[in-house]
């Protein structure tokens, strides 16, 4: 909590539909900091480092090429981890900020949406956890139906992060994304107003 203003975090394993949840709480009228606009808005100032690390992900614009960085730290867990170190940092920093700013404006609750949470320990930074949970299946088959992703470069990033059930066991509110738009919309709603 921060100057009245009580913050979760919101999190989900790839493909679970968390930015779906977002977008839900968003049209609630809550506001919610998003990590990866929060990255692109960071990157500028890190892209030295990131092209001194990764000059294959440099584009000819020379800006970074987000989808060839995806698959390079995706397939190598120390190369995430180098990536995570150069970010992390700024995307914290930046994120303090903004939810400074929502405090001093009288905002009662927000959320604080990221796909590491547990994996970093910063859902302990925040007054609650909310996790959006989908079956394995679930999550191949949206990450498929994007359509920029084999089925085995999908599964990757599946693997790569923390199973689901380990995110759930520090969870302190689930939605389960797994059926309709409508079943999860009345979950979020549900939420929205115990938090308030």
């Amino acid at each position: 909590m921060r100057d009245g203003l009580k913050v979760l975090g919101l999190t989900g394993g790839i493909g679970s539909g968390k930015s779906t949840v977002a977008r839900l709480i968003s049209e609630l009228g809550v506001p919610v900091l998003d990590a990866d606009q929060l990255a692109r808005e960071v990157v500028e100032p890190a892209l030295a480092e990131v092209a001194a690390a990764w000059p294959q992900a440099i584009g000819p614009d020379g800006k970074v090429h987000r989808k060839r960085l995806a698959d390079i730290v995706f397939a190598d867990p120390a190369q995430r981890l180098r990536l995570e170190a150069i970010m992390h940092p700024r995307i914290q920093a930046l994120a303090n900020e903004r939810l400074d700013a929502l405090a001093a404006k009288g905002h009662p609750l927000a959320f604080y949406e990221a796909s590491l949470l547990v994996e970093s320990g910063r859902y302990k930074d925040f007054d609650g956890l909310v996790v959006v949970t989908a079956a394995p299946e679930t999550q191949l088959e949206r990450l498929l139906a994007r359509g920029d992703l084999s089925q085995g470069e999908a599964q990757a990033r599946i693997d790569a992060q923390l199973p689901l059930l380990a995110k759930v066991r520090v969870a302190t509110h689930l939605v389960d994304n797994d059926a309709d738009l409508d079943a999860t919309k009345t979950q979020v709603e549900r939420l929205v107003a115990s938090l308030r």
